[in-house]
């Protein structure tokens, strides 16, 4: 492949199974504390949830604003940086939603998904 191909980095960043499942979550709901990401995500273990943000938020993805309360309040947002991704997300989302309804156009609904 070109050397100036970097495909490989983009998908550094969604690889994973609930990097895009977290950042259409905050792009959909906006600003979320982490209980609330993790309500919305109910398979996502709290260790799976932090580390996912970590690197979301290394990569300049996801913002983490931490309040000096008691008890502290953690609320997690897209930056200006990673709202650039959303028409790459929503491609992504509707693709599958298109591949689901092909598949099942094939074989029917019990294996589509």
């Amino acid at each position: 492949m070109n050397t100036y191909c970097k495909f490989e980095t983009a998908l550094d960043i969604l690889i994973g199974k609930w990097k895009p499942v977290i950042l259409l979550r905050l792009l959909n709901h906006g600003t979320l504390r982490f209980s609330e990401l993790q309500k919305s995500i109910p398979d996502i273990t709290k260790k799976m949830l932090t580390q996912q943000l970590r690197e979301l938020e290394y990569h300049d993805i996801v913002h983490r604003e931490v309040y000096k309360e008691i008890p502290p309040r953690v609320e997690y947002s897209i930056t200006d940086y990673g709202q650039r991704m959303t028409p790459l997300l929503q491609a992504m989302n509707d693709w599958g939603v298109n591949h689901i309804a092909h598949l099942t156009e094939l074989y029917g609904e019990e294996r589509a998904e």
